[in-house]
């Protein structure tokens, strides 16, 4: 509260406005008296002897100062009521725009990740072949060279030794023996003057490496850009004719301009714009959006009949200044201009644009803003339910179906790597950038997921590998954790096997006596684990030998229990028992029957033939047991790019990976 108080010093009638102490309602100018009035003109507190020196002013009451108080304070409080629903609206919606800016940068992160990856197994790819292309071009040439070099030496000591023999017998004493041997000496050497020696190089030294990086570089250097502008709906507007005049069967053009939050016009392009035209009935008209790249766009659109229409005119799912516009649109008739002596305007029923007050949220997009694909352009999907699946083929082939795109939510990919089936029919697909495994019907039907980001155990890093034990447990290869986990089938974690023993577990299997097999692609090592986490055994190094690898990716065991390894560098598959020996080994880099770039998935059907997902070569081969190879899966239909894990389902079909294109395909195949 306030109360009135004189200033001792002073002979002046200026009175000072002093702040009672907290809770209390005495007069600090009259002690002993209450605070019963109020000055509305000095805007303070009255007692009764305070009021003669506010004789003047407007004075009131104190109840009726606190209800004139309240009464304000009511109208304030029901204003602020009446705003709050907005801005909570507000809040949520730019909530929302957040979470979807994170998400669009997870997914454009996860982009370049996946993108540049791919690029460095290319280089890894093409780096292998230039090494093995220098290493067989060497040996030819090496071989040559060296079988000369050979020959020549034997003809050099050879002829050397029977000079040095003719002259020591010319030097010693005649005798009828040493004519004889002199005579032998002679024929010798004449035989070796008149031997043919290859004398001229019959291979050159020629080994050069043309490598343009030039080029590459600068593709390098421009590869990739992060598109966005700052453009907002609520600052954006549209004008044009499409907004003045609408003529039925004429096309009409409405220029939108993108302005930022202060009103500031854009200067580049690449907004994400829609636009509808509804008619009377609730159908919608088409049109085309066109980018200019300057930060203005242009809606073209031909209104069939006459009437009113709606013209919605989104930015980033949000109306634009006026939005949505209402059309009256007439027939060409009904707008010539007419003159009159009377009158000098022109009389017509065209289009007047004018906001309406309907709105037109729920109706599907039709116009949208074109221009080439980009990374991270699309919006967060709400749909979790399974996508739906390609049963039609354009061309005959093998594939059943396929199930996925790119995306976070349930049945869609990024990244996917590892494939395995169960008996008890089903699909699982470690899905690597999403860090979690997803579960399939073996017809594709969206089962369950399961995985949880991060470093502890139980929780999913980069899932590669998938396999599951006879036991129903479902076991794990986590790239960057270096371990495997095991959950039950259910998709609760159970433990987990190899931490601080390997460096990058990519590929995982199972073998007849239930051991984990531990395709360890950095170590260059197979490990052989028991399921509660004991070594059995582990083989296998860094190298281009038999018993060695070069970034190998997945196992398979086959009937035999012997292991059947993809070694990726050095484009060939290899089988071991499991101490470590080999038992075969087949395959060389090329783009022919039997040939590999980089070979991925592998599994084994019931008859010991061997299935092979060729990544280089976006291609799946079948071998008999012996390595021969038998024929391919046809693919034609829809084209795979660079699949990964496959499997053999329970009812005799491949599934398998297709990385490149964030799906995994089912094939038809007869054992």
């Amino acid at each position: 509260m306030e109360a009135h108080q004189h200033s001792p010093d002073s002979s002046s009638e200026e009175c000072t406005v002093l702040e009672a102490p907290p809770g209390k309602n005495a007069c600090l100018v009259h002690a002993g008296k209450v605070l019963e009035f109020q000055c509305s003109s000095c805007d303070c507190f009255l007692c009764d002897d305070c009021l003669p020196e506010h004789e003047d002013h407007d004075r009131v009451s104190l109840s009726r100062a606190l209800d004139r108080h309240r009464g304000g304070l009511q109208d304030r409080l029901s204003a602020a009521a009446n705003r709050l629903p907005q801005v909570t609206e507000a809040l949520s919606s730019v909530k929302e725009i957040l979470q979807q800016l994170t998400n669009q940068r997870a997914s454009i992160e996860e982009d370049v990740q996946s993108s540049f990856e791919d690029l460095h197994k290319q280089l890894d790819v093409r780096k292998s072949v230039l090494l093995m292309e220098l290493e067989v071009t060497y040996g030819l040439k090496q071989k040559v060279l060296q079988a000369q070099v050979d020959g020549l030496a034997r003809g050099e000591a050879d002829v050397a030794a029977a000079c040095a023999q003719l002259e020591e017998a010319a030097a010693a004493e005649a005798c009828a023996s040493g004519v004889a041997a002199e005579r032998e000496l002679a024929e010798r050497l004449g035989e070796l003057t008149g031997m043919v020696l290859p004398c001229e190089p019959q291979e050159n030294d020629q080994l050069d490496l043309v490598l343009e990086t030039d080029g590459l570089r600068k593709s390098i250097h421009n590869l990739g850009t992060i598109v966005t502008t700052s453009a907002v709906a609520s600052q954006s507007e549209a004008m044009g004719a499409g907004l003045e005049q609408c003529i039925v069967g004429h096309p009409a053009s409405v220029t939108i301009v993108t302005r930022d939050k202060s009103g500031g016009a854009c200067k580049s392009g690449n907004a994400i714009l829609s636009a509808e035209v509804f008619t009377p009935d609730g159908s919608i008209v088409d049109g085309e959006i066109v980018d200019h790249k300057n930060g203005t766009y242009e809606f073209l659109y031909v209104v069939p009949k006459e009437g009113d229409f709606s013209l919605a005119l989104r930015l980033y799912d949000q109306h634009i200044k006026g939005s949505p516009f209402k059309l009256t649109v007439a027939k060409m008739a009904d707008v010539e201009v007419e003159v009159s002596p009377s009158t000098t305007t022109a009389t017509s029923s065209a289009a007047n644009a004018t906001p309406s007050t309907g709105s037109s949220d729920g109706a599907k997009r039709r116009g949208k803003s074109p221009g080439q694909k980009k990374k991270g352009s699309k919006r967060a999907s709400s749909a979790l339910g399974t996508p739906r699946r390609k049963t039609q083929n354009p061309i005959e082939d093998d594939l059943i179906f396929r199930i996925g795109t790119k995306g976070r939510n349930k049945g869609e990919f990024t990244n996917l790597q590892g494939v395995a089936a169960s008996s008890g029919g089903r699909i699982l697909i470690a899905d690597s950038n999403n860090q979690c495994v997803q579960v399939f019907s073996n017809d594709g039907e969206f089962k369950t997921r399961f995985g949880v980001r991060g470093r502890s155990p139980g929780q999913l890093q980069r899932p590669t590998g998938v396999a599951v034990h006879p036991s129903g447990d479902i076991i794990i290869a986590d790239y960057d954790n270096k371990w495997v986990s095991i959950f039950s089938g259910e998709g609760k974690f159970k433990a987990k096997l190899g931490a601080g023993r390997l460096m990058g577990p990519k590929g995982v299997s199972v073998d007849q006596n239930g051991h984990v097999i531990v395709v360890d692609n950095k170590a260059c090592t197979v490990f052989i684990f028991q399921p509660g986490g004991k070594l059995v055994a582990k083989f296998g190094s860094r190298g281009n030998g038999d018993k060695q690898f070069a970034g190998p990716h997945f196992a398979a065991v086959n009937k035999n229990n012997e292991i059947i390894v993809t070694d990726f560098h050095n484009h060939s598959v290899k089988v071991f028992t499991l101490d470590g020996e080999l038992v075969l080994k087949f395959g060389s880099n090329g783009e022919g029957n039997g040939q590999f770039n980089a070979p991925t998935g592998v599994a084994v059907d019931v008859n010991g033939n061997i299935i092979v997902a060729d990544w280089g070569n976006s291609r799946i081969q079948v071998f008999d047991g012996s390595g021969s190879f038998l024929s391919y899966i046809n693919t034609s239909a829809d084209p795979l790019y660079g699949p990964q894990g496959l499997a053999l389902t329970s009812d005799g079909h491949v599934v398998v990976a297709d990385s490149g294109n964030h799906c995994f395909k089912v094939y038809r195949y007869l054992q």
